[in-house]
């Protein structure tokens, strides 16, 4: 994925503006700053989540080779669960609250692939072992999931088509430390099995230096700095960057 000078605005007020990045086959990129600074709005902008209000007023996004940055909302429904994944910051209220888990992602699957129900549930629960989720959460209600299955529930239904690139919005921040380390291995163990692209955000720098390839520093809407885990944490070029490492704890 390339993202180029990209600015949003919302209300035709400018919320972000000119930020750019890649990010490889296989590369976590983590995007991190302060709240509002604009972190979510650029996943947002990537995955056609902007809603009413938002819009790309400047810039491209380009994904496999292909310009993404105005998709008709039929050629954005082809690609989004198939090829790219989506983590909400609150998984569990981003599922219907009363349809069972199973159901849900079984409907998004369909559009998708030619599964039955069998193979689907087969599919699933292969997945759902390899991330600690037990094979009944398909037949639970969102709202009778804990936070930690709630945000699993969320990796298996923005994982089980295998797409090319993850988009992970504060995947952790709802969660308490326990939880938090275990979506973080998680998201490294489907890094490594599936060779999956990961663009997340997060306010918390700890998560960077453990998962990060590159970053994103981002204040206001504007790049503060864009490099390497180890240009980031061993070189900082900004003040700001060297304050929020020092909030850290890092």
């Amino acid at each position: 994925m390339r993202v180029e000078n990209i600015s949003v605005a919302y209300g035709g007020k400018i919320i972000v503006r000119g930020v750019n990045f890649s990010v490889k086959r296989g590369e976590i990129l983590i995007i991190a700053g302060e709240s509002g600074s604009g972190k979510s709005t650029i996943l947002k902008a990537i995955g056609g989540l902007l809603g009413k209000g938002g819009a790309i007023v400047d810039g491209k996004i380009f994904f496999d080779g292909k310009e993404i940055t105005f998709l008709s909302d039929n050629r954005r429904r082809k690609i989004s669960g198939e090829a790219i994944g989506y983590i909400f910051q609150n998984a569990g209220a981003s599922f219907c609250p009363i349809r069972t888990i199973g159901d849900q992602i079984f409907e998004a699957v369909r559009a998708h692939r030619d599964w039955d129900k069998k193979f689907f549930r087969e599919r699933a629960i292969e997945l759902m072992q390899k991330i600690n989720l037990k094979p009944e959460v398909l037949n639970e209600y969102p709202f009778r999931l804990s936070g930690g299955m709630a945000q699993r529930a969320g990796i298996l239904a923005a994982t089980i088509l295998e797409p090319k690139i993850l988009l992970a919005d504060e995947p952790t921040s709802a969660l308490d430390i326990v939880n938090q380390a275990g979506v973080v291995k998680e998201l490294l163990k489907l890094r490594e099995r599936q060779k999956i692209s990961i663009v997340m955000v997060t306010h918390d720098l700890r998560i960077a230096k453990f998962m990060a390839d590159k970053i994103l520093i981002m204040k206001n809407g504007l790049t503060v700095e864009f490099g390497t885990r180890e240009q980031i944490f061993n070189e900082p070029k900004e003040i700001y960057t060297r304050e929020l490492i020092e909030a850290s704890g890092l």
